[in-house]
């Protein structure tokens, strides 16, 4: 029997504010503490799942964990077993030491190429070194709105990939990939609801790099639930991971969020909304995905807004 669901007080101030309490009421009543039936076997067709975790220090990380479809898969309508083998785990990712500290988990299944995705937040309950199970908190599917379309055509098999880099400050490379980003995914964290995991896309440039240690991300309108955002109101820490297609990488960048509402936004970069928020960067890791993966480029969402290079 799924329970009632209710929105936690950071995510209900942040739905006043905004004036959409009532759109979030309503469009809350889709989540639950099962999985949908029909989320089931799209689960098992992904071939990539983002995740949210929380390291040993308090920071927090979004990752990108890739495998053969199947390798995620929900059995049962309250556990996803995410079946990894600790010699498939990646040193470099962050997300397998997170679990051993705190068991809240984020997930998100976003089908890149029919734009469709499903969310689930949760608590691990298994973890051995040959698969993990987590236990469902939250599930519920979300819109398809500024994703852009991507088909992933070959994906190699798993090898210890070399190239990591860790800082602080953007530059070089780093401020390459941020300004060249139409991808994003967001972690978040509550102390009661534990780990979040979503997801932001617009055009290149939609990032703005505003200083050495800062980024500046507008807000589109979504589904007026204000997850991450009222996440943000209790708690700033924040994860972003941005996925390099074509140069096979992964940038994953922790942080504290913040943000501005009722801002001049003369370009309509916002679409109307007037929000921005702003991440400060504690620290970066930028590293190769441990597979080949050949992505293949189809189209931007036809709801991108310009940005401020154009």
């Amino acid at each position: 029997m799924q329970t009632k669901f209710s929105f936690h007080p950071g995510e209900r101030a942040v739905q006043e504010r905004a004036g959409e309490a009532a759109m979030a009421e309503r469009n809350g009543s889709v989540i639950a503490d099962t999985i949908l039936g029909g989320a089931r076997p799209f689960i098992a067709k992904q071939f990539m799942v983002v995740l949210a975790s929380v390291d040993a220090g308090g920071a927090v990380w979004s990752s990108v964990v890739y495998g053969q479809p199947g390798f995620v898969h929900a059995d049962s309508a309250t556990v996803v077993t995410l079946d990894v083998p600790a010699e498939r785990r990646a040193d470099s990712e962050p997300f397998w030491d997170n679990i051993r500290f705190n068991p809240a988990v984020g997930m998100l299944f976003i089908e890149l190429g029919t734009r469709r995705r499903y969310r689930i937040n949760g608590t691990i309950e298994r973890d051995d070194c040959a698969a993990i199970d987590i236990r469902v908190g939250e599930a519920y599917p979300n819109c398809p709105k500024f994703i852009q379309r991507r088909h992933l055509r070959a994906q190699g098999e798993f090898h210890e990939a070399g190239g990591v880099a860790t800082g602080a400050a953007i530059g070089g490379l780093v401020a390459t990939l941020i300004r060249a980003a139409d991808t994003v995914f967001v972690a978040s964290t509550n102390a009661d609801t534990g780990a979040d995991a979503s997801h932001r896309g617009g055009n290149p440039g939609f990032v703005q790099v505003t200083g050495e240690r800062t980024l500046r991300i507008p807000d589109y309108a979504g589904n007026s639930l204000f997850n991450s955002f009222g996440n943000f109101e209790l708690d700033p820490r924040v994860g972003l991971c941005i996925p390099d297609f074509a140069g096979q990488r992964l940038l994953q960048i922790s942080g504290a969020a913040r943000v501005l509402w009722d801002q001049p936004d003369p370009a309509n970069l916002t679409g109307g909304t007037g929000r921005f928020w702003e991440v400060e960067i504690a620290s970066w890791v930028l590293r190769q995905v441990p597979q080949r993966l050949e992505w293949e480029y189809l189209d931007a969402s036809p709801f991108n807004l310009p940005t401020a290079e154009g």
